[in-house]
């Protein structure tokens, strides 16, 4: 295991996000990554939102690092009582997953400050942790990762994540998105194995993730729950 990758993750903390306050700031860090990428256009909120924020089925979590918020992503856990989410809108074929019965987690506004990429700070790794702890939480039997093409790599080698879609525009985005989906159960094991970080770090306990249970609005595909976040 990556003792860099321990030292950031001892330093951190992850926080689920409903004030808010918090989630702004959440969004103006969205803002601030985009454009200096050049994914984006200029607006004078300088903040990064959309309706999909507000889904019952949405889950925001941030990466703070010595009390600073340098990183987040944006979760959608879908079943079939709420088959919601900016992915399902570009690939609407994905639909199908859902009719079947199965689970899916949607994976979107996974942003990391400049700051920490000029200084090193292996933060991607943190923040991956989020949506593969989720997957065990929630029980989640596909994971869908819309990632530019150059990001494609890292997902796979990784992840075990496999290229489901040609790239296609995607809302608000000035650079196509291509389509990545897991198989999380059948990949869990070997992606444990190869990174072991992405999943539970036992001697870091506040490496875990209060994930909110979503009762009202998902059910997994199957009656066993992981208790691992």
């Amino acid at each position: 295991m990556n003792s860099q990758v321990i030292e950031t993750l001892s330093r951190a903390r992850y926080k689920v996000l409903t004030n808010q306050d918090d989630l702004e700031q959440v969004y103006r860090l969205r803002y601030d990554c985009y454009r200096a990428e050049g994914s984006i256009v200029a607006n004078e909120s300088r903040l990064m939102t959309d309706p999909f924020d507000e889904s019952p089925n949405c889950v925001h979590v941030s990466v703070e690092l010595d009390g600073e918020v340098f990183a987040a992503v944006r979760l959608h856990v879908m079943s079939k009582l709420t088959p919601t989410s900016p992915t399902l809108e570009v690939f609407p074929e994905l639909m199908k997953t859902i009719r079947r019965g199965q689970t899916a987690l949607d994976v979107t506004r996974f942003v990391i400050t400049p700051a920490a990429r000029k200084q090193r700070v292996p933060l991607h790794f943190l923040v991956l942790r989020i949506p593969f702890l989720a997957t065990m939480f929630y029980d989640i039997d596909v994971a869908l990762a819309p990632v530019r093409t150059e990001h494609t790599a890292f997902y796979r080698r990784y992840l075990g994540y496999e290229i489901a879609s040609e790239p296609r525009s995607y809302p608000a985005l000035k650079k196509p998105i291509q389509l990545l989906t897991a198989k999380v159960r059948e990949q869990r094991a070997a992606v444990l194995k190869r990174t072991p970080v992405f999943g539970p770090v036992s001697e870091v306990p506040h490496s875990n993730i209060d994930f909110p249970e979503l009762a009202d609005v998902y059910v997994a595909s199957k009656s066993t729950r992981f208790e691992a976040a």
